[in-house]
């Protein structure tokens, strides 16, 4: 499984996700993390800038872990089988740890977020 973890800066986790473009994204069995690479997007790829049917770099994840995940977000993620998860904790490989050992402390679901036009619509 692969979880996907927002990183602006590289080193912790960001918000806001909507607008993040990298992503350390971790390969993990049941317990452990087996494997960490980085994902950096070019301008334009971000989920904000993505609408609902635009393909993703990210749509072979099965997690997002960010700080925040508004709603807007949060509906996107799920339209792509991607369960998101908010939490305050902001070190990407002791929440990646936390998420496979059952002790990740998860934030409530924030307000709404932008979403692009062709989203907003209802588009395709």
């Amino acid at each position: 499984m692969k979880i996907a973890v927002a990183s602006q800066n590289k080193t912790s986790i960001a918000d806001p996700t909507g607008q993040c473009l990298n992503f350390w994204i971790y390969e993990v069995n049941a317990t452990e993390i087996l494997g960490k690479e980085l994902l950096e997007l070019p301008q334009g790829q971000s989920f904000h800038d993505t609408c609902r049917n635009d393909p993703h770099s990210l749509d072979n994840v099965g997690i997002l872990i960010a700080k925040t995940i508004g709603q807007g977000l949060r509906t996107k993620l799920e339209q792509r089988s991607i369960e998101g998860i908010a939490t305050p904790e902001s070190d990407p490989d002791r929440a990646v740890r936390a998420y496979l050992d059952g002790s990740l402390v998860k934030a409530a679901p924030t307000a709404n977020e932008s979403e692009c036009e062709h989203y907003a619509a209802g588009s395709a």
